[in-house]
């Protein structure tokens, strides 16, 4: 199954979101009411009538999946794009656990900030929420984004989408080739981890964005 707009859309993502949980009991899913109490509270600190502005430094940035009115190049300082989460699902499986990335504590980040209109915002953002919220690994936190490009120094509020530490899936510690081994091997219903990160490298190269530790990975991969 491919992660796009029609599968989140029509429940399918849904559905195999629930077939993992039913694998994978212990791995702190988040409940339906669990779901909809951190939406609602986000849509309340948004408040109405508001756009969104939503930051990717993953998958987001060359899948977003979402509507949205506009988007730049932005930093985000105190937090650095990581792989750092451990997949049994998605993008591994059991038999070939794989990586993904999550914003970890310190540091600086560059990616890119998707406007949503304040009409389409409820829809949207539910849909950010099936995607990166139901498995329990990531934590929906507000920031202050820099954009770059013609909106150069300005800065403005975004909700982006950071590791849970206390998740069992939360790799505190891995070295360059102990991420590179996970990901060379890493394949799930989403496809490869390998894919993963050469599809951010890629774009993020297109962003005029040289993430040196993504490719520090790429680089101790073994040659397909």
């Amino acid at each position: 199954m491919k992660l796009t707009r029609e599968t989140l859309l029509n429940g399918s993502m849904l559905a195999l979101n629930r077939e993992h949980a039913e694998k994978h009991p212990d791995m702190h899913w988040r409940s339906e009411a669990e779901l909809a109490e951190g939406l609602a509270l986000v849509l309340a600190q948004l408040g109405d009538g508001q756009d969104l502005w939503v930051f990717g430094y993953g998958s987001l940035i060359w899948n977003p999946a979402i509507e949205y009115e506009q988007k730049c190049c932005a930093l985000l300082r105190g937090w650095h794009r990581r792989f750092c989460l451990k997949m049994y699902d998605g993008r591994g499986s059991l038999e070939t656990p794989g990586l993904v990335l999550a914003l970890d504590r310190g540091g600086a980040c560059r990616g890119v900030a998707f406007r949503i209109a304040a009409a389409n915002v409820a829809q949207e953002l539910g849909l950010l929420w099936q995607r990166e919220m139901y498995g329990g690994a990531y934590n929906a936190r507000w920031v202050t984004l820099e954009a770059a490009g013609n909106w150069r120094g300005e800065r403005f509020r975004a909700l982006t989408f950071v590791i849970n530490h206390a998740h069992p899936r939360y790799m505190a510690e891995l070295s360059v080739e102990q991420t590179a081994a996970l990901i060379a091997t890493g394949c799930g219903a989403f496809g490869t981890c390998r894919e993963y990160l050469e599809n951010t490298v890629a774009h993020l190269l297109e962003l005029g964005v040289r993430d040196t530790n993504l490719m520090r990975i790429a680089a101790a991969l073994p040659k397909p």
